[in-house]
């Protein structure tokens, strides 16, 4: 349940922006961290669609993000928590992490673009080298000349240039990001990071301990 903030009428402005500051932070938190935001979901699996993903495709089992480049929750997970969950259940083959785009528009400006551009490298079988690098550099590309820097990544990652500022300049891929961001929704994704491994949805930038207690039950229904 949320807190419930008033502002009576007479209050001093000091105590307005005390309040005001712990209501901006409450939302963050219940939006990004969300620690305790760990369901059972009832309806169908999710779907993978045919997104790009990391590990073995015969892995025992499937982990879906749904995830935005511009979100600074979902750059906590991918530098903190993703490389233990790479090390110990990807690479040993145990799991494989789909990645689905589910950009916040009305708090990223940028976030389309930079999944469509993510689209497009994945186009050149790139797409995270391109990930890693929009997570990277997201303070750069987030503030201004977002579209230049994204071309400018895809030739430090020596991808056909020409090939692919076509595909980022026509919006090749607008409807395929638009259409994660409808599977989202009809999954229940309300904000990013979000995760579901079978049966259970993982709202936040969890830590680690928490995917490895579920994943570790999960693979011993195996």
């Amino acid at each position: 349940m949320e807190p419930e903030t008033t502002i009576k009428k007479g209050s001093s402005p000091i105590k307005i922006a005390l309040i005001m500051l712990l209501v901006g932070l409450t939302a963050g938190l219940i939006i990004g961290l969300n620690f305790n935001n760990i369901t059972p979901k009832q309806n169908e699996q999710v779907s993978a669609d045919d997104d790009p993903y990391m590990g073995s495709s015969k892995a025992q089992l499937t982990l879906i993000e749904f995830s935005d480049f511009q979100c600074p929750f979902c750059k906590n997970f991918f530098n903190n928590t993703l490389p233990e969950i790479k090390r110990n259940y990807i690479d040993t083959g145990k799991i494989r992490l789909v990645y689905r785009d589910f950009p916040i528009l009305a708090i990223h400006k940028s976030a389309q673009k930079a999944a469509e551009a993510s689209e497009c490298a994945y186009e050149q079988g790139k797409f995270w080298e391109y990930h890693d690098t929009l997570f990277i550099n997201q303070k750069v590309w987030e503030i201004d000349n977002t579209t230049t820097e994204l071309k400018n990544y895809a030739s430090a990652l020596n991808l056909d240039i020409n090939k692919f500022n076509t595909c980022l300049d026509s919006g090749k891929y607008y409807s395929e990001v638009t259409n994660d961001i409808k599977d989202g929704t009809k999954a229940g994704v309300t904000g990013t990071p979000t995760f579901f491994i079978n049966s259970i949805k993982i709202v936040g930038a969890q830590p680690y301990d928490t995917f490895k207690n579920i994943i570790e039950a999960e693979l011993n229904k195996q």
